[in-house]
C-alpha cells in the first residue's frame, strides 16, 4: 500500500510540480517553487532560484503540495543544497526558466537548490461509496472510508 501511495504521489506532483517551499528553522513563509522532476531520481528534486531568496541557504526544508484534483496531498521533509553540478543545471534549463534571468545560464544570482528527501506524509482521497453516504448524511466516517494517509520514505524510494 506504501509503494501505491508513494507512485501516486510522484505521479501528481509530476502533472503540476508546484509546491510551497520554507526552511522551518526560518520564520519566513514558504513561497511557491516550481519542482524539476527527474523520473529516475526519486530521492531529489530541484529547484531554480536566485542567490538572495529566502530559501537560498539551504538546510532542513519542507514542501507542501496539492494535486491539481485534489485528490492528494502531501508535506515532504529533506535538505535543501546547493546543485553544484553543471550537467543538472543545463538539464532542466528552458525557456520558461531563462525568462527569469536577464544573464541566462551565466547570470551571477542563478542558483540551483537540490532537495535531497527525506520522506513525505501523504493523505489520498479516495472515497468509498460508503464513505461518501456517512458523509453526506452526518454519520462518523471510520478511517480509509474517504482515502489513505502514509508516511512514506523517499530515500530509498529510488
Amino acid at each position: 500500500m506504501t509503494d501505491s501511495v508513494r507512485k501516486q504521489m510522484w505521479e501528481a506532483l509530476s502533472a503540476s510540480p508546484f509546491v510551497m517551499l520554507h526552511l522551518p528553522e526560518s520564520h519566513d513563509h514558504a513561497i511557491p517553487m516550481a519542482a524539476q522532476l527527474d523520473p529516475d531520481a526519486n530521492g531529489e528534486f530541484w529547484f531554480y532560484t536566485t542567490r538572495d531568496n529566502r530559501v537560498a541557504q539551504g538546510g532542513p526544508a519542507m514542501a507542501q503540495f496539492t494535486s491539481l484534483g485534489h485528490d492528494l496531498f502531501c508535506c515532504i521533509s529533506g535538505t535543501l543544497v546547493e546543485e553544484s553540478d553543471k550537467a543538472v543545471i543545463d538539464r532542466y534549463w528552458s525557456n520558461a526558466v531563462a525568462a527569469w534571468y536577464d544573464e541566462g545560464r551565466n547570470d551571477p544570482n542563478l542558483l540551483m537548490m537540490r532537495f535531497e528527501l527525506d520522506d513525505a506524509e501523504v493523505w489520498t482521497r479516495d472515497s468509498s461509496f460508503k464513505g461518501l453516504f456517512k458523509l453526506m448524511s452526518g454519520q462518523k466516517v471510520n478511517e480509509g472510508e474517504l482515502g489513505q494517509h502514509k508516511v512514506v520514505d523517499l530515500e530509498s524510494a529510488s
